[in-house]
C-alpha cells in the first residue's frame, strides 16, 4: 500500500543541512533523542505490554565500506501515521516541547548532514502496517517535491520499532572517530543508561559510563585531621525559573581529559561530554591548573535555553551569574572543594604518568630537532680537549626520545629520558660521550619523574611537565655547549643546582617571610 507525506514548506533548506557545523556524535544524539522521546512519550503503554521491566534499546550500526551507511535501531513506540507530517516536515515544532524533541529540525538536519539518500522504517504499537518513507534530497530540492511516499504492509499490531538508514554518507566515521562517538554519547546519555531504563549500543558494544573515584583525603591545610570525602551537593536558584541542581567532587586519581563539568537539561547532556568538559576560567583559572586535572561534576540545569542542535546553551548574559554562584557553592561550607583542589598533591598512576611523558617527550624532541642547531652555531666556538663521560647507568623509563643532528662534521645525537626510578636522587643527570670511531656524539639527558620537586609541581603531566622539561633540556645542553667550548668543571652548576632543589626548592610551603 502506497501512500504521500506533505513536506511542504521548506523543501529548500534540507540541500543546506548538510553545511551544518555538526559533529558526528551530536547529529547521532538526534536520532537517539527521538528514540528516548518515544520511549518516554509511550512507556505507560510499552509497560502495560511488556511488564515494569521493559527497556529502551537502541543499537547504532556503523559500515564504513563503500558505500558507506549508518542504521540507529529501536525498540521505542514508534511513529504513529497522524504525525509523519511533524515528523518528516522540516522546522514543524511539536505541539509538546517540555521533552528532547522540540525544534522540529533534529532528525532531518542530522539525516541531511550525513547523508543524501534516508530512510525510516517505523511501525508504531497497535498500527497494523509497518511504514517506510525515503528521503532523495537532491531530487526533492531539484524537483521542488513538496509529497513523499509512503510504502506500508500489514504487520503484527503488538510489533513497535523505528530504524533510520543513512546510505552513501559524506561523513564516515572511522578509527578515532568511532572511539569519540561511542565516548561522548555515552556521557550525554549517561544519567538514563544509570537509570536502568535505556540499553545504547554502538556496534556489539554496550556503552556503559564510568564511575569516578572520588578523592577521599584530608583537608590539604589540616593534614593532620581526618580523610573525608571531597563531594558536595549542588542547589541554587538564578530566579526567573533557573535552577541549577547535582553535584561536584574532586576526582582520584586526576586527569586533565575527564575533569570539568557535564551540563544537563531534561536528563540529557547538552555540555562538557567526552574529553570537552566544560571548564569556565573563572571557575577552572588558566589551563593546566590542578582545578582542571581534578574538579569535575554533574550540573542539571533547567529554564536555560540550548542550541538547536544541542551542542550547548544560550547562555546570553545568564552565564556569569551562574558562574559567581556556582564557584560560591563550590568552596562555601565546611568542603571547600577548590581551595582542596589548589593545595592537595599525590602521584598519578604509573599510566597515566607515562601517558604524560610521552606527550611532553614527543613535543621537545620535535621542538629540539628544529630549532637547536641554530642555537648550537651560535653558542658553540672552539673544540674543547678531548674528554670522554661515561653513559648513564641504565635505569626505569618512563618515556624516552632520540634526536639526530650534524654539527661541524660530527653527527649529534641527543637522547632524553623521563626516569621513573623512586631511588634517583637528582632531577637532571646528564652524560656527553663523543665523538667516538664514527665521528658520533651522544649526548643523555636523563629527568627524574619521581622527584619531589616534579611530584610537587608536576604529578600528573600535562603543560606543566613539559615546560620543566624544557627547562631541563635547556640546563643540560648549556651545559655540554660550555664543555665543548673548553670550560673546566662544567658539571659543577648542575650538581650544585640538583641539591638546592631537592634539599630547599621541593619542600611543603612556609608561611611568607615578610
Amino acid at each position: 500500500m502506497t501512500n504521500t507525506v506533505n513536506i511542504r514548506p521548506g523543501v529548500s533548506v534540507l540541500s543546506v543541512l548538510r553545511h551544518l557545523n555538526y559533529k558526528a556524535w551530536f547529529a547521532l544524539a538526534e536520532f537517539v533523542d527521538n528514540s528516548v522521546q518515544s520511549y518516554l512519550s509511550n512507556r505507560a503503554e510499552l509497560q502495560a505490554l511488556h511488564g515494569k521491566d521493559f527497556k529502551l534499546k537502541i543499537k547504532i550500526s556503523i559500515d564504513p565500506t563503500t558505500p558507506a551507511c549508518i542504521t540507529i535501531h529501536d525498540n521505542a513506540g514508534g511513529i504513529q501515521l497522524a504525525d509523519f507530517p511533524r515528523a518528516f516536515r522540516p522546522a514543524a515544532v511539536p505541539p509538546d516541547r517540555s521533552g528532547l524533541s522540540e525544534f522540529g529540525m533534529g532528525m532531518k538536519s542530522a539525516a541531511c548532514w550525513f547523508s543524501p539518500r534516508w530512510s525510516v522504517r517505523t511501525k508504531a504499537h497497535g498500527d497494523p502496517f509497518e511504514r517506510v518513507v525515503r528521503f532523495d534530497v537532491a531530487k526533492i530540492v531539484n524537483d521542488q517535491i513538496e509529497e513523499v511516499e509512503i510504502t506500508s504492509q500489514p504487520a503484527d499490531l503488538a510489533w513497535h520499532f523505528t530504524e533510520v538508514t543513512l546510505e552513501n554518507l559524506y561523513h564516515v566515521p572511522v578509527k578515532k572517530t568511532v572511539g569519540k562517538i561511542k565516548e561522548h554519547l555515552t556521557d550525554i546519555y549517561r544519567v538514563f543508561i544509570r537509570d536502568g531504563w535505556l540499553e545504547l549500543k554502538l556496534g556489539n558494544d554496550v556503552l556503559t559510563p564510568e564511575v569516578p573515584t572520588i578523592l577521599f583525603a584530608p583537608y590539604a591545610k589540616a593534614p593532620d585531621q581526618p580523610a573525608r570525602l571531597w563531594r558536595k551537593d549542588i542547589d541554587f536558584d538564578l530566579g526567573d525559573g533557573q535552577v541549577v541542581t547535582g553535584f561536584a567532587g574532586l576526582r582520584e586519581p586526576g586527569n586533565y581529559a575527564r575533569a570539568g563539568f557535564a551540563l544537563f537539561r531534561r536528563g540529557r547532556l547538552i555540555q562538557g561530554s567526552g574529553e570537552e568538559g566544560y571548564k569556565p576560567d573563572t571557575i577552572f583559572g588558566q589551563h593546566g591548573s590542578f582545578r582542571s586535572l581534578r574538579l569535575f561534576g554533574e550540573l542539571h540545569l533547567e529554564g536555560f535555553e540550548v542550541s538547536h542542535t544541542k551542542d550547548g546553551f544560550r547562555w546570553d548574559e545568564n552565564e556569569q551569574p551562574f558562574l559567581e554562584l556556582l564557584k560560591e557553592h563550590l568552596d562555601g561550607g565546611d568542603t571547600p572543594l577548590l581551595r582542596q583542589a589548589d593545595n592537595y598533591r599525590s602521584l598519578a598512576a604509573r599510566a597515566d604518568r607515562e601517558r604524560a611523558a610521552n606527550e611532553a617527550i614527543q613535543r621537545t624532541a620535535v621542538v629540539l630537532a628544529q630549532e637547536l642547531p641554530k642555537a648550537i652555531e651560535v653558542v658553540a666556538e672552539h673544540q674543547p680537549a678531548e674528554t670522554q663521560h661515561v653513559e648513564l647507568e641504565t635505569a626505569p623509563t618512563l618515556a624516552s626520545r632520540e634526536v639526530m643532528l650534524g654539527f661541524r662534521g660530527e653527527r649529534w645525537r641527543i637522547r632524553i629520558e623521563l626516569s621513573d626510578d623512586p631511588t634517583e636522587s637528582a632531577w637532571l643527570s646528564l652524560s656527553d660521550v663523543g665523538p667516538n670511531v664514527a665521528s658520533e656524539r651522544l649526548v643523555e639527558i636523563r629527568v627524574s619523574y619521581l622527584h619531589p620537586f616534579m611530584t610537587r609541581f608536576a604529578p600528573h603531566g600535562g603543560d606543566d611537565l613539559e615546560s620543566l622539561l624544557r627547562v631541563a633540556a635547556a640546563l643540560a645542553l648549556a651545559e655540554t655547549l660550555a664543555r665543548y667550548n673548553g670550560v673546566k668543571m662544567a658539571g659543577t652548576v648542575r650538581r650544585n643546582f640538583n641539591e638546592i632543589l631537592r634539599d630547599v626548592l621541593s619542600a611543603a610551603d612556609r608561611e611568607t617571610v615578610g
